[in-house]
């Protein structure tokens, strides 16, 4: 009870009780049992969802990277030469007559289940000789050997009595191979097993990786360049005009890629409208080669991703308030100051999300590229999808699809870091 002088009697204390009663603890773990409730019920929610992700997105995606690394051919179709191979030190010498009548042994029972010209396809992707070695020596095998095995062998084909050929059947003898991520970054395995350099010849990864990337992220400046006005005008436009604007910057979305590319196709084309009227206008005399080439590629590549820039900074600049503005300049700030001082630094998130997904998405582009760009304008891409249509090395495209996947999240933890620093940075 609470008595006159507003404290509170002994009795209502004792009826309080100490802090942690029986009551008190009941409370807390009935708490504690309806919060795991919700989680389970929200985890239950969310679960389909989780199995449609791995399902269709996490699953492929991994089962494709593993490809990268996969070698069950060599060590399937050749197993006796592989066991053979095992106890060989490659220095430079033939392996033993054993390894020659192993792989004989090898070719006259090989595997219906599997295609000798899969298996040599993906043995000349390691070594050049190797396909019509493989196929040559299949044909010719005879069912004895004249003389031994290395004999005959050697008398089939020369490539045989070089030990470097061996060595490479020794390095693919495991089941899982560097070699595709090795020949991804321009190296490959030695007849030592060790890491080396390929030839000058055949460098060609890595130059396609730094096109794609030279691409990229000439295409996110000019998105960023085309992108800030158009987002600036809207974000002051009355709202009515502001939607009608905005349905035009939706359009690219509403056309199909591949009749935009061919649209500026026959824009861009030596007789098309863009030099006939050039012409007409007397600005130049010849036709331009606007196609074809990197300038066709970053036309047809920003027209289709210019309206990722644009959204993300219109939903920035919708929401920076005018007054801001007005008070820069009531406080004596030009236009171009209020803009650069005030204006500028809180539109910069909304650009730099914009300039990040552009650049993304660029990175991965194949159609634009090979339809209107020239032989120096391919991006890795083209690569990949070369692998997979027409040489059908999955381990090859697998590889090249690792390294464009591990650049892009490097570039996002970059950027991620970036964005963080910049927050402490604002805050400090």
């Amino acid at each position: 009870m609470i008595g006159e002088s507003g404290t509170i009697s002994t009795g209502s204390k004792a009826a309080l009780g100490p802090p942690d009663t029986p009551r008190r603890v009941d409370i807390k773990r009935e708490i504690r049992r309806i919060g795991r409730r919700q989680l389970l019920r929200d985890s239950l929610l969310i679960l389909p969802l989780l199995v449609f992700l791995v399902a269709v997105f996490a699953g492929p995606i991994c089962l494709f990277m593993l490809r990268a690394v996969e070698n069950s051919a060599v060590p399937e179709s050749l197993p006796r030469t592989v066991a053979v191979l095992s106890d060989w030190q490659p220095t430079g010498i033939l392996p033993p007559e054993a390894a020659f009548a192993a792989m004989a042994d090898d070719l006259r029972n090989f595997p219906p289940e599997r295609n000798l010209a899969v298996l040599a396809r993906q043995l000349n992707a390691t070594r050049e000789g190797f396909r019509s070695l493989m196929l040559k020596t299949a044909n010719k095998l005879p069912d004895a050997p004249q003389g031994s095995w290395q004999e005959t062998l050697i008398s089939i084909d020369k490539k045989w009595s070089d030990a470097g050929y061996w060595a490479t059947l020794r390095n693919e003898s495991g089941r899982l191979t560097p070699s595709y991520l090795l020949a991804a970054l321009d190296l490959r395995l030695d007849d030592r097993g060790d890491i080396a350099k390929v030839a000058p010849e055949r460098a060609l990864y890595l130059s396609l990786l730094w096109r794609t990337f030279e691409i990229s992220l000439e295409v996110a400046l000019l998105c960023a360049l085309f992108g800030f006005p158009a987002a600036f005008v809207l974000s002051m436009l009355p709202q009515r005009q502001a939607n009608l604007l905005m349905i035009c910057v939706m359009l690219p979305f509403w056309t199909s890629l591949l009749v935009r590319t061919t649209a500026w196709i026959i824009l861009l084309q030596g007789n098309g409208p863009v030099n006939s009227l050039l012409q007409w206008l007397n600005v130049i005399e010849q036709p331009l080669e606007l196609i074809f080439n990197r300038f066709g590629v970053l036309v047809a590549m920003v027209h289709v991703l210019l309206p990722y820039m644009i959204l993300p900074l219109y939903s920035v600049m919708k929401g920076i308030p005018a007054s801001h503005f007005r008070a820069a300049q009531s406080l004596g700030a030009t236009n171009r100051i209020a803009f650069l001082k005030v204006y500028l630094p809180q539109t910069l998130p909304g650009l730099a999300a914009g300039t990040l997904l552009v650049f993304i998405m660029a990175l991965g582009y194949y159609i634009t590229p090979a339809l209107v760009g020239g032989p120096d304008d391919q991006m890795l891409s083209y690569m990949i999808t070369y692998h997979l249509n027409e040489v059908v090395n999955w381990g090859m495209a697998s590889a090249l699809g690792a390294l464009l996947l591990t650049a892009t999240i490097l570039l996002f933890a970059i950027f991620g870091r970036l964005a963080a620093a910049r927050q402490l940075f604002q805050r400090g």
